[in-house]
C-alpha cells in the first residue's frame, strides 16, 4: 500500500485510463487527487471519452480520500496540468504523479515512497522519476543515481519543489545569458537544443507545461534521482496522443522492471556521464550532431568512409 498521495492526470482516454487506473487501485492510496481537462472545442468524440474516463476514474472500491477537480471547458496541457498540481500541492507536502498513459511497475510507488521520506529535508534533491532510459546500463552505486534531467512519465516531488514552479519561466532571458547556464549545458549542441525550446515556452509557442518544469528545477540546481531500471512504461504513443504520436519512437512502451532491495548511492551528485547518454540515446542528440559535424567537416565522412573499408579489407585478408 502506497503512503504518498497520488496525483492523476486524465484527459480522453479510456483504454489507456483504464490500464494505469488500474495499477493505482492495487496500491489502495489513502489520497487520491484526480485532475481532468474538459472536452476540447471542435472535437465532436471528446465530450463522450472525456465522460467515460470520468466516470472510470470514480470507480473508488476502498477506503480513500478522493479529491476532483474536473474541468467543464478544456484548458490545454500547460494550464490543466500545472493548475491541477497547484491544487495538489497545495493541500498535501508531497505527492506521486501519474498521467493516463504512464503505467508503472509495482515498485514504482515504494520507490516514489522511500525517496521523498529519505530526501524529505534535502534542497538538493528535487524531484523523484520512474524513468530510465540507459538502455540497460547501470549507474553508480545504489539503486539509482542523480540527474539533472526531470523525467516525468511517472514522477513525484514535495511542495518545496513545486512552489518555485513558473510556468511563464521569466527567468529565462537572464539566466540565458549566466554563467550558470553555460556550466549546465557545456555541450554546444545540447545548449541549443534546450535554447530553442526554453525559447518556444518562454514565448507561448507551444501548450506545454514540463518544459517549464524542467527549467524550474535546472534554474535552482535540482537534482532528480532516477532508478537504474526503467520503472514507468509510457502507452500513450499514437494518434489520439498530444505529443508522443510516433509509434517508432523508441521511447515507446519501454518494458518495466523490479528495482530490486533498494540501496541509497554514497553521493549526491549529478552523474554527467548518464545524462550525456540520456540526450544523445533518448532525446535526439545524436540526430542533431550528425547532420552538423559531417557539413562543418566533410573531410571526417572521407575519413571515416576510408577507414570503413580498411577495416573491411583488413578482415577479408584475415579471412584468407
Amino acid at each position: 500500500m502506497v503512503s504518498t498521495a497520488i496525483a492523476f492526470i486524465v484527459f480522453n482516454r479510456p483504454a489507456q485510463t483504464a490500464q494505469t487506473f488500474a495499477a493505482i487501485k492495487a496500491e489502495r492510496p489513502r489520497q487520491l487527487f484526480i485532475i481532468a481537462d474538459g472536452p476540447r472545442p471542435g472535437h465532436p468524440s471528446d465530450a463522450q471519452r472525456c465522460a467515460a474516463v470520468r466516470a472510470l476514474v470514480s470507480q473508488v472500491d476502498w477506503p480513500c480520500d478522493v479529491h476532483r477537480e474536473f474541468a467543464d471547458a478544456n484548458l490545454g496541457c500547460k494550464q490543466r496540468v500545472s493548475s491541477g498540481l497547484d491544487w495538489v500541492f497545495g493541500q498535501v507536502e508531497r505527492a506521486i504523479v501519474l498521467e493516463d498513459d504512464c503505467l508503472p511497475h509495482r515498485d514504482f510507488f515504494s520507490f516514489c515512497d522511500a525517496m521523498l521520506e529519505h530526501y524529505a529535508e534535502d534542497e538538493r534533491v528535487w524531484v523523484v522519476t520512474g524513468n530510465n532510459f540507459q538502455d540497460g546500463q547501470r549507474h553508480g552505486n545504489g539503486s539509482y543515481y542523480f540527474s539533472k534531467f526531470s523525467h516525468c512519465w511517472g514522477w513525484a516531488s514535495w511542495r518545496r519543489a513545486w512552489t518555485h514552479y513558473d510556468s511563464e519561466i521569466t527567468f529565462w532571458p537572464q539566466w540565458q545569458a549566466s554563467q550558470h547556464w553555460q556550466e549546465l549545458t557545456p555541450d554546444l549542441i545540447e545548449r541549443q537544443h534546450w535554447e530553442r525550446l526554453f525559447d518556444r515556452a518562454y514565448r507561448k509557442k507551444v501548450d506545454t507545461w514540463d518544459y517549464q518544469w524542467m527549467a524550474s528545477v535546472w534554474y535552482h540546481r535540482g537534482l532528480t534521482a532516477t532508478p537504474n531500471v526503467n520503472l514507468v512504461r509510457n502507452i500513450g504513443f499514437g494518434e489520439d496522443a498530444t505529443h508522443t504520436r510516433s509509434t517508432r519512437n523508441k521511447l515507446a512502451d519501454l518494458t518495466t522492471k523490479p528495482l530490486g532491495e533498494l540501496t541509497h548511492p554514497r553521493h549526491v551528485e549529478q552523474n554527467v556521464a548518464a545524462d550525456a547518454y540520456v540526450f544523445d540515446h533518448a532525446l535526439g542528440g545524436r540526430q542533431q550532431r550528425w547532420p552538423r559535424s559531417l557539413l562543418m567537416r566533410p573531410h571526417r565522412l572521407a575519413a571515416a568512409v576510408a577507414r570503413r573499408i580498411r577495416q573491411h579489407q583488413s578482415r577479408d585478408i584475415g579471412r584468407s
